[in-house]
């Protein structure tokens, strides 16, 4: 019997329609379009702006209904939502069975992930173990993150790199030689809250007026850790990943790599000796969107792809998480 792979049949996105430049960063703190293109190589960001009521739901909805109808699913069929999130609605009930229950997907279960911004590759590995199982043959796989109610922008280290957007990709199974091949995935808690974290808003640091007076409950990190240990965990586990594989550079087709710094990416291609050509950015228009980020990427560069094409994914995020997934692309361009 022919081994049952998880394989992506489709990608959905959505991002906000409001644009946040550069411009527009220098007039809330001491920077410049310079300083920041220079540094992090991002020149806007997308905001879903939270006074008008929307969570990361609406993101999410939006990006499976257009999933939904580019792959001509009925909601029905779905029985498995998985949400891969830093920034969910509520601390309960959970995102996932927000946005199953706005769609109709009356056969599915679904659950949160918190992997901050590895976390759509975490969810792959999940969704593709729900689909080994046999019990499951459509598995939604969401992943993105409203960064902007979390950011401190009075930080102007930090606040020019995050957006909010979301993506979500469609898992099934397939006996071909394509899908969801091998991972490399880790995590350890040297990270803690000492250099990517949200401090406060957990049970360890309820809510409280000193807390939010601290900016606790925004995003904090040291860049310069930050940084190494990206560099050095994304580069070594995509190294690790094509090693059980049998894979040389040239094999690869892409690397889609979280995006997060234009220098962590740079630095990872040069380590796994791709040339630029083959690594999918589109930081420079999105900023970092946490786990939304790779199934962005995904969605820009679809029509590029082809059925069988190697690919690395590969992301770092708050924990720290990191790791690696291979996988063999699913189709060819559809064209509308």
């Amino acid at each position: 019997m022919n081994k049952v792979n998880a394989v992506i049949t489709g990608v959905g996105a959505y991002v906000p329609k409001y644009v946040m430049t550069n411009e527009e960063i220098s007039q809330i703190v001491d920077t410049t379009d310079e300083w920041i293109m220079s540094r992090i190589g991002i020149k806007e960001r997308r905001i879903l702006k939270a006074e008008e009521g929307k969570g990361v739901s609406f993101m999410a909805i939006k990006a499976v209904q257009e999933l939904l109808n580019k792959t001509n699913t009925d909601p029905l069929e779905i029985t498995a939502v998985v949400f891969a999130t830093t920034t969910p609605d509520y601390m309960m009930p959970n995102t996932a069975t927000l946005v199953a229950t706005a769609l109709g997907m009356k056969n599915a279960f679904g659950f949160d992930l918190s992997a901050a911004c590895s976390g759509f590759i975490y969810g792959l590995e999940v969704g593709a173990g729900l689909i080994a199982t046999g019990r499951h043959k459509k598995v939604i796989v969401i992943a993105g993150d409203q960064l902007s109610v979390i950011t401190n922008y009075s930080d102007r280290n930090s606040c020019p790199i995050f957006g909010d957007g979301c993506g979500a990709v469609l898992l099934e199974p397939t006996t071909e030689n394509v899908g969801i091949i091998d991972s490399v995935l880790k995590s350890d808690a040297i990270g803690g809250i000492s250099y990517l974290a949200q401090k406060a808003g957990g049970s360890a640091r309820p809510a409280s007026h000193e807390t939010v007076d601290n900016n606790e409950h925004t995003i904090y990190q040291e860049g310069r850790v930050v940084f190494k240990y990206a560099v050095s965990n994304m580069s070594d586990s995509c190294l690790e990943l094509m090693k059980k594989n049998n894979l040389l550079h040239d094999d690869i087709q892409w690397v889609i790599p979280h995006q997060a710094n234009m220098r962590i990416i740079d630095a990872v291609a040069r380590r796994m000796e791709v040339p630029l050509e083959k690594v999918m950015v589109n930081i420079e228009r999105y900023g970092n969107t946490s786990a939304g980020t790779i199934p962005l990427c995904m969605w820009d560069f679809e029509s590029r792809m082809k059925k069988g094409d190697n690919i690395i994914l590969t992301a770092f995020g708050a924990g720290f998480t990191w790791g690696a997934v291979y996988l063999k692309w699913g189709y060819d361009p559809k064209h509308a």
